[in-house]
């Protein structure tokens, strides 16, 4: 009996041992696919990180578009239109935080803050359209007013940071 429970308590500590291993490491979100975590990781500096992860929150505005333009008595259509939603706010999310954490170090964002300040614009009336006119607005409608809410604070982490990052070094002709 002994020998058994030495057994179980050495397979659980495997187990374990495993799972901090996996744990540790930094992992895709999973609302990338694994082409797009794989681009946002060979992104070189956060403007251009920031600028896909605006491109990937078009994506998902795009495609959200394509399904709420299509007729569809599907059953899975509310999953898919708040997955999308869902994403949308995480790429967002992920863009303000890079903007927020570039102005904390003084990294050179600008241009990442400049796309954010563009297209969060483009993005936040799109939503703000859908809200008041989009169908079945009923089984989306929590998941897209926080998408609405995340646009709303993306704009304004991108003017809090156009106004306290330091501008970029003027290089001098000799």
């Amino acid at each position: 009996m002994r020998a058994k429970t030495k057994g179980c308590a050495l397979l659980v500590a495997a187990f374990l041992l495993a799972g901090t291993g996996a744990a540790g490491s930094p992992q895709k979100k999973d609302y990338l696919s694994g082409i797009e975590a794989d681009k946002i990781r060979d992104a070189e500096g956060p403007s251009k990180r920031i600028k896909l992860f605006l491109e990937f929150a078009g994506d998902r505005l795009k495609k959200l578009q394509y399904e709420l333009a299509r007729p569809s008595a599907d059953q899975r259509r509310p999953e898919r239109l708040n997955g999308l939603l869902n994403a949308y706010a995480g790429c967002l999310d992920d863009a303000a935080e890079l903007i927020e954490l570039g102005r904390e170090k003084q990294q050179d964002v600008h241009a990442g803050i400049k796309e954010m300040q563009a297209k969060a614009k483009e993005f936040l009336t799109y939503l703000q359209e859908v809200s008041t006119n989009g169908p079945e607005r009923d089984s989306y409608k929590e998941t897209l007013d926080d998408a609405i809410e995340a646009t709303k604070d993306a704009l304004a982490e991108a003017s809090k940071a156009a106004k306290e990052v330091a501008p970029p070094p003027v290089r001098r002709k000799n």
